[in-house]
């Protein structure tokens, strides 16, 4: 739209005896005077017009939320369009990793009784997280590469904003009831049973649900509060909380606030939780006296450790490097580490060195070769 455009529309929003003066002052030169003549007096016209309407009004002349119809554009990875097919066979091969590996697991801890205590239990449920935190973003990232466009619907974006709050949430607090159980099964051996019994364990998980799934909702409502122009770009290849509020032409003070206390209440708090739980679990180690005994303790604690080491330093990665640097590059390499390598990583780190897990996929794959013939037969 050119200015004479602009200027018509903002005088159908005007009345009064500014308009009306404006009018009898065109349609009197109408005749006499050149089309430029009477494009300059337009213009002057709306100069007055505009400083003449109080700020109060002009708040409600802001853009509102049009990203529903026009949608946002993810620019993750958008500037390798060479490397687009190694990209997408690279993060393919990723998900899938991710998605048999946890599948496995949870196979492995369902098919086997022994596995059936409080550690394997939780286990279990952090592994079905981990595939539904990778499935957030990996699929839609992949679907556009494949058509070429980075087009994600203002729908589209804030559901996939929702479930990956939600499940990075449950993943920390999950990892925080995994630290309490050690902590229990090491310093208070012989009450394990009667502390960690099954309806404690059934509701630790569904209080880690709740929690989450009230951070998430909070978080998505106040979000969908605020409002953006059009051609709406995130330097993403999903649509992060952060990034998106940093993008809105609205007041987002309130966003921020509310943004990292929920960060500092599920992010602190279970971190100091965990860290409370192995300075205890340190303490009573120290207090073993025979070697093998203390080799013992450690070892039901290393790969859970390993665990929270990684999720906690790449977490902290990205929240630091999206805090200080505005490198979209830097921000991507991070959230790659923290969405897709930490959960491909994690049936590897709780089955490499847990021999009741390999024992337990042994014997399933043992009767699937049994079964098989029969099957076919």
């Amino acid at each position: 739209m050119d200015e004479t455009g602009v200027a018509f529309g903002v005088i159908s929003l005007s009345k009064g005896p500014i308009l009306d003066h404006f009018l009898l002052t065109c349609l009197g030169t109408e005749c006499q005077s050149p089309p430029s003549t009477i494009q300059e007096e337009i213009l002057t016209f709306t100069e007055t017009f505009l400083s003449e309407i109080p700020c109060s009004h002009l708040q409600h002349m802001a853009p509102r939320n049009i990203t529903g119809v026009s949608g946002l554009l993810l620019l993750g990875f958008s500037e390798e369009a060479d490397m687009h097919p190694l990209i997408f066979g690279l993060f393919l091969s990723m998900y899938l990793i991710t998605v048999f590996g946890n599948l496995l697991l949870i196979l492995a801890v369902s098919s086997d009784s022994c596995l059936h205590t409080p550690m394997y239990f939780f286990l279990s449920n952090l592994s079905f997280v981990d595939i539904c935190f990778i499935s957030t973003t990996i699929p839609k990232m992949l679907q556009n590469i494949c058509s070429k466009r980075q087009v994600i619907t203002y729908a589209g974006c804030i559901t996939q904003m929702y479930f990956f709050i939600l499940f990075v949430g449950l993943d920390a607090l999950l990892l925080t009831v995994m630290a309490y159980d050690r902590f229990v099964a090491i310093c208070h051996p012989l009450h394990y049973m009667v502390i960690m019994n099954p309806q404690i364990c059934r509701i630790l998980v569904m209080a880690s649900w709740i929690t989450s799934v009230l951070d998430s909702l909070l978080q998505t409502l106040m979000t969908l509060r605020l409002s953006f122009c059009r051609n709406v770009k995130l330097p993403h290849y999903f649509c992060e909380l952060r990034q998106l509020i940093q993008l809105a032409c609205s007041d987002k003070c309130l966003n921020n606030m509310v943004m990292n206390f929920a960060a500092g209440l599920l992010g602190g708090i279970p971190l100091a939780g965990i860290l409370y739980s192995y300075y205890k679990i340190v303490a009573s180690i120290r207090g073993i006296s025979s070697a093998e005994g203390k080799y013992k303790a450690f070892s039901t604690c290393a790969s859970h450790l390993s665990g929270v080491s990684l999720f906690f330093s790449t977490s902290l990665g990205i929240y630091l490097s999206s805090s200080a640097t505005h490198s979209s590059y830097l921000i991507e390499i991070n959230s790659v580490m923290y969405t897709v390598v930490t959960p491909m990583l994690n049936p590897f780190i709780y089955s490499l060195r847990n021999k009741h897990i390999k024992r337990s996929l042994k014997a399933f794959f043992h009767m699937a070769a049994i079964r098989s013939p029969v099957d076919l037969g």
